[in-house]
């Protein structure tokens, strides 16, 4: 039984009106899932404000409610707390409401443009087979201890992310590993959480739609480390410039790794395979079945933060050297007459140039790289016609096509990547809006050794398109064609 009182533990407040000796049943912040003895959350946001649904959750149950401005008259039968920022507020309540979770376990964060789903995916995977009860919150999936529930956001809200908390807890998890989005941090979602750590991957061009400046992007991701405690590790990539950024202001032990700068964890590339990555990883030989450069920055991210949470050096090279990475990230298959596909997530520049780069180093020299590549729609704009330059700069042949055009017409996405294919490069490269199309003139056009990067979707099972998300599995309809290759 939770009373209102309860929930407000560390949360400044500037009036209330009415008791908080009222009992509470859950926290709403959206007024359609109002229940009976609810506290309703009014939070203004991008497209709705909650304020204008005070009067109508009152109505259908709440008995309490927290809001930055008291509504022209309140509701008889509902308390009243006014506070400066609800969002904030709704992170706090929810954390109080579950009985602050994040306090009963190690939760580590990881924030990045690229790299925080394979970073965040290693470590849970690592601890498990470190013997640990481990939960997992990411943009693939949410793991509590082996039970997948799935994922709608990067970052869950404060509500649906205390509730996972709680049940990892419930479940005995020992650690927690999340992404933090920079729309997390930004909108408050990981408000009165407590964590033990954090990561940072790299800062490239992405989210601008949201955020509208590099600056306001790079602060989001800075205010994660910020606000650590000092009983927190904050574990960076010092190789990319933004690094040290982030320890600036951070109160948290501070650390660093790299491949070329001076680090407190170093790791040097010795071989680098489609089936593999050996690695000198502090001193220490180690093979990886992970490929590219971009997963040995991933790989001694995860080792760092392992020695920080003061785990075995030996265990944990050997149990990270048996895992495999995310889902959909640099995934390879290979068809019978030996074409390589290779399905990843790469949606920004810099994810595309880490990906078609990693294959450059890996080709042998005279097999065709073919690739793949749209933008989504009702995102930033802005990165469409780099995307498709970049995709031009390192293949022999691309294919611009439709990747979740959402709300957008796909045809006209395209035009805007299309804007960015200059000169010679538009020779080699065409448009199909249909993605199954693109995927199979990709199939018919590569010969033998030839490789095929399908890019933007990765893990994704489905294609969005005017609001309905229809069932698409980049790596499915390239196992298809493969398929008929044989035939």
């Amino acid at each position: 039984m939770k009373y209102l009182s309860d929930l407000l533990e560390g949360l400044p407040f500037t009036e209330l009106q009415g008791s908080a000796d009222v009992e509470i049943t859950a926290i709403v912040f959206d007024s359609r899932k109002v229940v009976p003895g609810c506290l309703f959350v009014a939070v203004k946001g991008t497209a709705v404000d909650g304020h204008d649904y005070i009067e109508q959750a009152v109505k259908d149950g709440a008995v309490a409610v927290i809001c930055e401005e008291l509504p022209g008259h309140t509701a008889d039968g509902a308390d009243f707390l006014m506070v400066a920022n609800s969002a904030v507020a709704l992170g706090i309540v929810a954390a109080n409401f579950y009985g602050n979770p994040s306090d009963q376990l190690k939760l580590v964060g990881v924030t990045g443009t690229n790299g925080k789903t394979t970073i965040a995916t290693l470590l849970y995977k690592l601890f498990r087979d470190l013997g640990y009860k481990c939960g997992l919150l990411s943009t693939v999936e949410n793991q509590v201890n082996g039970k997948v529930v799935p994922a709608t956001h990067t970052t869950p809200d404060p509500v649906a992310l205390n509730a996972l908390l709680a049940d990892m807890v419930a479940q005995g998890c020992d650690y927690c590993f999340m992404e933090v989005s920079s729309h997390a941090v930004a909108q408050h979602r990981i408000e009165g959480l407590a964590f033990s750590g954090g990561i940072f991957s790299n800062l490239t061009h992405d989210h601008l739609d949201y955020h509208k400046t590099f600056d306001a992007y790079l602060k989001a991701k800075k205010t994660f480390f910020d606000t650590l405690p000092k009983t927190a590790f904050a574990l960076t990539n010092v190789d990319d410039k933004n690094g040290n950024v982030m320890l600036q202001n951070t109160k948290a032990h501070k650390k660093t790794y790299g491949l070329k700068n001076m680090a407190d964890f170093k790791v040097k590339i010795l071989e680098n395979g489609f089936n593999g990555l050996l690695l000198n990883i502090d001193g220490e030989e180690v093979w990886f079945k992970l490929v590219g450069n971009f997963n040995a920055y991933n790989l001694l991210a995860v080792y760092g933060a392992a020695m920080l949470l003061d785990q075995d050096k030996a265990a944990v090279l050997v149990s990270l050297s048996r895992l495999s990475g995310a889902e959909g990230r640099f995934d390879a298959l290979v068809s019978p007459n030996k074409v390589i596909g290779i399905v990843d997530y790469a949606h920004t520049p810099d994810a595309v140039q880490n990906v078609l780069t990693t294959i450059h180093d890996l080709r042998k020299g005279t097999e065709q790289v073919i690739t793949i590549i749209g933008c989504g729609g009702d995102r930033d704009r802005a990165k469409r016609p780099v995307m498709a330059a970049m995709a031009c700069e390192w293949s022999d042949k691309v294919i611009l096509t439709s990747d979740n055009p959402r709300s957008e017409d796909p045809a006209e996405i395209i035009k805007e990547m299309e804007a960015g294919v200059t000169g010679a490069n538009k020779k080699k490269t065409i448009s199909i809006v249909d993605r199954r199309e693109a995927i199979k003139t990709a199939c018919h056009l590569a010969k033998l050794g030839d490789i095929i990067l399908v890019a933007g979707k990765g893990h994704e099972k489905y294609q969005e398109i005017k609001g309905v998300r229809n069932h698409f599995d980049d790596r499915e309809e390239l196992e298809e064609q493969f398929k008929l290759m044989n035939e």
